[in-house]
């Protein structure tokens, strides 16, 4: 029997569909074995299968031996999860959009994958002034001292303070990269590279030998958020890259932070534009940072996706078990939920409403619900 595993890679093979689709795919069929061997008919009742993808499909499918590719595919990249796989991270199974295929290299922490240990993002420019340098090494320290793995990206600047800072300070580190695992980039960072293998992991959505591309980079950053519970913006212009990983965590339900610089900084424009849209501020009282993502729930333990206490659930209808279905144990915006399920915003809104009204869930300020 083919692994699901190998549907998940079999799917990445067609041309125009991505990780969206994907996801649809799933929840509209059960399984991605279930959804290659639908009929073109069943494929086009999938939102987002339009006339063009549906003849790629039909193409491409009929010359694709998920199991061969899947052994040919291990041989070239040993180490990869799917989230068909128990080990794909869990938090960013949450996702609307998660990689069909997640590469790493390095020492895989199972409570990571799992949601139980904290993991924060650390992003901002580039070319960081000393203010940004200082205070994102002293952020990582605290971090990493306080037992919360650092995410980033491995790029110049903010990204390559706070791995440096977390592995000094005898902490784990994680670095998401836009190439293969196998390629470092900047080439500058190989020393970085082969620290963070030994003193964390790094991970990707392209397979070993991607070189760098300017596309692979904007995408990656969901990847950060998508891995974290909060993401804090160090430094970062008007521009930045930064305020892309941001705009994905507020979509993800993640809390973000920001740190304030001189309204005439250049480098803090985004930062202060992150400030003025609710982002929390960075204050330098750590430990009241601290106390703030210690607070942001984590799961308890694998049996919290069983979830016991639904066993006691009312039996609900399959539109209000979608929605219900899209809570994990945080709290959700409006817009994620609406892109979790797929369902329209106002079937949504509908949904919510009895879910609230039969006590399954309740509403919190700013469009966010949490199970009750």
């Amino acid at each position: 029997m083919v692994e699901e595993g190998a549907y998940w890679l079999a799917w990445t093979q067609i041309s125009g569909i991505g990780p969206v689709l994907l996801r649809r795919l799933q929840q509209h069929f059960g399984t991605l074995a279930t959804a290659w061997n639908a009929t073109k008919v069943q494929l086009g009742e999938v939102e987002g299968f339009g006339f063009q993808t549906l003849e790629k499909v039909v193409q491409q499918r009929s010359r694709l031996h998920p199991e061969q590719l899947f052994i040919k595919h291990q041989q070239e990249n040993p180490h990869f999860w799917t989230p068909a796989d128990a080990d794909y991270p869990r938090l960013l199974l949450e996702t609307p959009s998660p990689p069909p295929i997640l590469y790493y290299r390095g020492e895989v922490e199972l409570q990571e994958n799992l949601g139980q240990k904290p993991m924060v993002g650390i992003v901002g420019t580039r070319q960081p002034s000393e203010y940004g340098i200082r205070w994102t090494r002293q952020i990582s320290t605290a971090l990493a001292k306080n037992g919360f793995t650092v995410v980033s990206g491995m790029a110049e600047g903010i990204d390559t303070e706070s791995h440096i800072a977390a592995m000094k300070a005898g902490g784990r580190t994680i670095a998401v990269l836009g190439t293969g695992v196998d390629v470092i980039y900047p080439h500058k960072n190989r020393d970085l590279y082969k620290q963070i293998l030994t003193a964390g992991l790094v991970v990707s959505e392209y397979p070993t030998k991607t070189p760098p591309d300017r596309t692979h980079f904007p995408r990656r950053n969901r990847i950060i958020a998508g891995l974290t519970r909060a993401i804090l913006v160090m430094e970062a212009p008007l521009k930045s890259g930064a305020l892309i990983t941001a705009t994905y965590a507020n979509e993800f339900g993640r809390d973000v932070y920001a740190l304030p610089g001189r309204l005439d900084d250049h480098p803090s424009q985004g930062c202060l534009k992150l400030l003025s849209q609710g982002a929390t501020f960075i204050l330098k009282e750590l430990d009241e940072l601290l106390t703030m993502l210690g607070a942001i729930p984590q799961i308890d333990g694998v049996e919290t996706f069983i979830a016991p206490e639904q066993l006691s659930l009312p039996t609900l209808s399959p539109e209000l078990q979608t929605v219900m279905n899209a809570f994990s144990c945080e709290a959700l915006s409006f817009d994620f939920i609406v892109q979790q399920t797929g369902m329209a915003a106002g079937s949504v809104s509908g949904a919510l409403l009895q879910l609230e009204l039969m006590g399954l869930i309740s509403q919190l300020p700013g469009m966010r619900y949490q199970k009750s």
